[in-house]
């Protein structure tokens, strides 16, 4: 018979990206999910531009490792995701270029072992129109995008509901409650429930033992412990003839994701500073429009269609907060900065084998890459200060 814990709800607390592809993933488990949400629309997988680019943003350590194991996972990811929904979720494996002035630049990439070395000549057939400051560049061919924005978030959704997920959309958690845990002194307390506001404005309190933080920039909100800090990016769209760019632009502070359907994504600036502070501002639409115009000169006179901003989860290394919590029964799956949707797939796979594990999972390496993204890092950080 099963025990209490395998056959009680997990609670989900948030409904962005990270969320929903472990809530997605429980169920495929036979878990019954929750998936508590104040508004799915303000989660930054609604506004990130959907670069799989561990390679192209020059990742290392174990940040690279973590992301080279998410990019192996995300072609079967994406199809158990497109099977479940009956939605197509985007993915394209365009590759990415990432242009330098200098052949030296290029050379000094953290990543440059595994891409394709390029000159100039290279260059313009690899990203045709590209400025003329550019007279090196490394190509991933491994790397790519999803469209996120568009479809991959709605198919995700579809695929938790075909799935038997449960959502609570319009509940602001306000609190996590806990009781006494007889277990390290690093976890004395274990999850017992949480309070909640639902949609209809009431108050009320749902129990619950085993939970995953899925909030984002807003993670720190219900945990102050944790280092998580809203930095703010802002985007753009433009549309542009369909093919006029097939790869990914990785610029210096600036990237450019063409859609297949000639959309062409422009981001972000990052403001960490600017708090939760809502809009756009002056300052940060001009920085992408200089970013454009430098990388992609002609791209500067397409009609513009959309302009948005959002809050990734940063954390002080810029890297996610992944496994068990400070409270037991609590798992964390925050803070992945500017990766969300790079490690959604890997994310999702591990935190489900850590909640809900199967015969298959024995043997994984999953906790091995995990290992150096737990909360305990900043505990101890912050105990020498």
């Amino acid at each position: 018979m099963p025990s209490p814990s395998a056959t009680e709800p997990v609670l989900i607390l948030g409904g962005g990206l990270i969320g929903l592809a472990i809530a997605h993933q429980l169920a495929r488990r036979g878990r019954a999910v929750t998936v508590l949400s104040r508004r799915r629309s303000e989660a930054a997988g609604f506004v990130a531009a959907g670069m799989l680019a561990p390679h192209a943003e020059g990742l290392s350590g174990p940040m690279l490792a973590l992301g080279q194991a998410s990019l192996a996972l995300i072609p079967e990811w994406v199809a158990q995701i497109e099977a479940d929904s009956g939605l197509p979720c985007g993915l394209r494996p365009c590759g990415i270029v990432v242009p330098f002035a200098t052949a030296a630049e290029r050379e000094a990439w953290p990543t440059a072992r595994f891409g394709v070395p390029l000159g100039r000549a290279e260059l313009e057939q690899e990203a045709p129109g590209l400025g003329p400051t550019f007279q090196a560049g490394l190509l991933f061919p491994q790397d790519g995008q999803i469209d996120n924005r568009r479809q991959l978030m709605r198919a995700l959704e579809r695929a938790c509901v075909e799935r038997g997920v449960d959502f609570e959309e319009g509940s602001e958690i306000l609190e996590l409650h806990t009781e006494a845990h007889p277990g390290p002194p690093q976890r004395s307390e274990r999850l017992s429930g949480l309070t909640l506001v639902g949609a209809d404005g009431r108050r009320r309190t749902l129990e619950g033992r085993r939970a995953v933080l899925a909030c984002g920039a807003w993670s720190a909100r219900l945990l102050p412990q944790l280092p998580v800090r809203p930095v703010k990016g802002q985007m753009l769209s433009l549309q542009g003839p369909r093919q006029a760019l097939g790869r990914v632009i990785f610029g210096p502070g600036t990237y450019l994701v063409p859609r297949e359907d000639g959309l062409l994504v422009v981001g972000a600036t990052s403001e960490a500073e600017a708090g939760f502070s809502p809009g756009l501002t002056p300052q940060g639409q001009r920085q992408l429009e200089e970013g454009l115009t430098a990388l992609l000169p002609a791209a500067a006179a397409w009609p513009p269609m959309e302009r948005w901003w959002g809050f990734r989860p940063g954390t002080p290394d810029q890297s996610p907060l992944l496994g068990p919590g400070p409270i037991e029964g609590l798992w964390l799956a925050t803070g992945h900065y500017r990766n969300g949707v790079l490690l959604a797939a890997i994310t999702a796979a591990a935190i489900a084998a850590q909640l809900s594990p199967l015969p298959a999972d024995a043997g994984s390496s999953l906790g091995s890459l995990l290992g150096p993204f737990g909360w305990r890092r900043f505990a101890v950080a912050m105990a020498s200060e």
